[in-house]
């Protein structure tokens, strides 16, 4: 077995991973929900009337202002929303597992122990 078919079984094994799996649902739930996509659309447009008004010689201080009152609180309200959340968390969940399956990888190249090491195998996704 070449060292590609190992990465298509490895990339296999990760897809069926329970993690990955929820950031999928996490992903989905996201671009589905009408609410959160509105601020999210709206957030890009206030930004973009920002800049352009940052860019003009003779800028509207009260203007900006507002905008940025605007944009501050839609980041509130895509922060706090618990499909945001709930993307973020299953996000961070994923990237704790890449990091713990490239650092196996690395130990079994090296031989050496990641250095984010911390001696205690209950808080590592294995290096074995």
């Amino acid at each position: 077995m070449d060292i590609f078919e190992l990465a298509a079984q490895l990339g296999k094994a990760l897809k069926e991973d329970e993690r990955l799996v929820k950031l999928e649902e996490a992903k989905k739930a996201y671009e589905n929900d009408k609410e959160l996509q509105k601020y999210m659309v709206e957030y890009e447009v206030q930004q973009k009337a920002l800049q352009q008004e940052l860019t003009k010689e003779e800028r509207d201080t009260m203007f900006i202002d507002i905008i940025q009152k605007r944009i501050d609180e839609l980041y509130k309200l895509i922060m706090e929303h618990p499909v945001f959340q709930k993307l973020n968390d299953t996000q961070a969940e994923v990237n704790e597992l890449m990091n713990a399956v490239n650092s196996t990888i690395t130990f079994n190249i090296t031989g050496e122990k990641p250095s984010s090491c911390t001696g205690s195998c209950s808080s590592c996704g294995g290096c074995h």
